[in-house]
Order: structure tokens, then sequence, then C-alpha cells
């Protein structure tokens, strides 16, 4: 499996995307937040994605260079609809449109609909807490691709409908970034494209069977991904049907429905808190940074080394990767290469480790 450094493949799709329409500043956009999460070691969230962004312009179901329509607007709430953009544009639009009235009022929420897959939520976390934000957000997926059946169920009914949640730490922020299904969409994708099978525990097929088998999601009659929680999934599915309501009721975006054909898209909502506007940001800081402290501080268990918090693993992979460089599966790697073909574009040489 070749490997690259990052600034490379950074380079590389965003010339990809411009050579897909985007104009520069989108394409760029659009590059980072999928190779900061290949750096982050979300490789669900990464480069994998290209390939689909892009069909998804040629198919008419996405649009580089629309604005952020906002449709309406009050102190403390935005409600916008992304026309049909790139959602990494439009949801970074959306929170820099948030930060000026979480200030002014010390909450604010947000909601985005018509727009493409924005990415990894950790991203717009990170970006939030670096301002001093408390942040919480989900997305669903625009009443489309219901991977997610209930426990009992063989039928996918939701999507795999993250929650993040996050807090700025006078060190690093605490960001957790989850799935409410035992994992991403894209983390299977990753394993058909490699041509290997998931781990146990993932999969059921059209029966409701357990299976490694990644092809279950991408084949007639499908198979689902199993809700967080094992014994207990009945906990996950319910945080991800929240979830589902939650991005789809308030954002004007659909909720997940049976009749809705494959599209990648997201319905967000976003919220922001400011804790000066509460208790104050001077206890919120000590208050947060003292348990965070405690937390890593605590006794350890023969033969672990540290103690992680939230966001602890992504620094981690991010450090790695850095230095070491992205390795990508054949199978993605193949595909950029023959969409690069096709745009004219000229892949990077492989960087060697």
């Amino acid at each position: 499996m070749p490997t690259f450094a990052a600034d490379r493949l950074l380079s590389f799709a965003a010339e990809l995307f411009r050579a897909g329409g985007l104009p520069a500043d989108e394409a760029d956009a659009v590059a980072a937040g999928l190779v900061g999460a290949n750096l982050a070691g979300h490789d669900s969230h990464g480069l994998i994605r290209v390939v689909q962004y892009l069909k998804a312009v040629d198919d008419g179901l996405l649009r580089p260079g629309v604005t952020l329509n906002i449709v309406k607007e009050t102190p403390s709430v935005l409600v916008a609809d992304g026309q049909w953009g790139f959602g990494q544009v439009q949801a970074h639009r959306l929170l820099l449109r948030l930060m000026p009235l979480a200030r002014s009022s010390g909450v604010a929420a947000g909601t985005l609909r018509n727009c493409g897959h924005i990415g990894r939520l950790g991203e717009y976390a990170e970006a939030a807490t670096a301002e001093g934000f408390a942040f919480l957000a989900t997305v669903n997926n625009h009443g489309y691709g219901r991977a997610v059946a209930p426990p009992g169920g063989t039928a996918g009914r939701i999507g795999t409908n993250p929650l993040c949640l996050a807090v700025p730490t006078a060190a690093e922020p605490v960001v957790l970034d989850i799935g409410t299904s035992v994992c991403a969409e894209g983390k299977v994708r990753v394993c058909f494209n490699k041509g290997v099978p998931v781990p146990e525990g993932w999969l059921l097929d059209a029966e409701g069977r357990p299976t490694t088998d990644p092809g279950v999601l991408y084949r007639e009659p499908r198979g689902t991904i199993l809700p967080l929680g094992g014994p207990q999934a009945y906990k996950g599915f319910g945080l991800g049907l929240l979830m589902d309501m939650l991005a789809g009721g308030l954002s004007g975006a659909p909720c997940s429905r049976p009749e809705m054909a494959p599209r990648t898209a997201n319905g967000v909502f976003f919220l922001l808190l400011d804790p000066a506007a509460f208790a104050g940001a001077d206890h919120f800081l000590r208050e947060v940074t003292t348990l965070a402290d405690n937390v890593r501080s605590g006794p350890r268990a023969a033969g672990v080394t540290a103690v992680s918090l939230p966001g602890d693993p992504e620094r981690r992979e991010r450090a790695r990767r850095s230095a070491e460089g992205i390795t990508l599966d054949d199978g993605t790697w193949g595909q950029l290469v023959e969409v690069a073909r096709r745009c004219g574009v000229a892949p990077p040489g492989e960087r060697g480790v």
C-alpha cells in the first residue's frame, strides 16, 4: 500500500477538486478536511471520499461555487440552506456565522440542509474549541443511507448518525466524536476497498445474521451495521434515532425515510456555548482542566502506559502520520489514480517509509 506525505496528498486532492469544477478556495477547504481526517486516523472520512464527491458533481447532485443561503436568523438561531454545495464548505460557513451570535447571546444553534457530506465532525469541534466555545453537533444522512437496523430488525432504518461533544481546556480540548453505530459506514468501505473482512460484531447480513463480509452493505439485498452498545444496542440505536430526529426535524432536511434513494448528503445541527455567559470562562477552564488532569493521573492497570481522553488518539495519530506519511489502501489509491487520469491530473510520487 502506497504512503505519501500529507502535503503532497493535500495538493493532489485540491487539484482533483479544481479539475472537478470547484473554485480554488472550496477545493482547498474540502481537500484540507479530507486529508485532515486521514491524518487523524479516520480514513473513513478521508480521501476515500474524493471519488464519491466528484461523482456527485458529475451527476448534478453537488454544486460547486454556491453561497450559503440564510433562511432564518434570530439573535441565537441560524437556519441555513446549503443549495447543494459541498458540505465542508457550507458547514464551516455556518460555524463562522454562529460564533459572533454565541459571543453575544451565550448560546447559538444553527442548522444546515441541502448540502453534501460535511466530513469528520471533530474538524468543527476543534475549530469551535480553539475559539473558547463548548460544542455539540450531529448530522443525519438527509433522509438517505439507512444502514442501521433497530435491535431485532433486519432492515436499515437510520444512518450511523454521529454525536460530537467538545470542550476547551487550558491545554488540549476534549473532543468526543463517535458514531451511534458500532462503526462508520466509511470504515466498512475501507475494508471493502482493501478486500478484507470487517471485525466480528460490526455487520449483519440481510437475514439478520452476523457476518464479516463488507460487501453486504453494497449489494442487494443489503445488510446492516449494528448499533453501538453490544448487548445493550438499544442505547446506541436510541441515540442515533434522536440524532436523526434533531438533525432532520430542526434543519428542514428529511429524517430517514425508506423511499429516499442514496445520496451523499447531511442534515446538520450545531450548538455553540460560550462559557463566559454562564459561570464564567475562568471557572469553566479551571474545573474542566482539573477534571481532565485528574482522569489522566489516575491509577493505571498493568501494561497501560497512559490514560487517554477523547481527542487524544486523534492527536497521537496526527503526529505519527505527519512524520511518517499517510498510507492509502490499494483499492482507494487505484480509484484516485483513475479519477486523476480522467481529469488530467498527475498523481504524486510515492513517499517510502
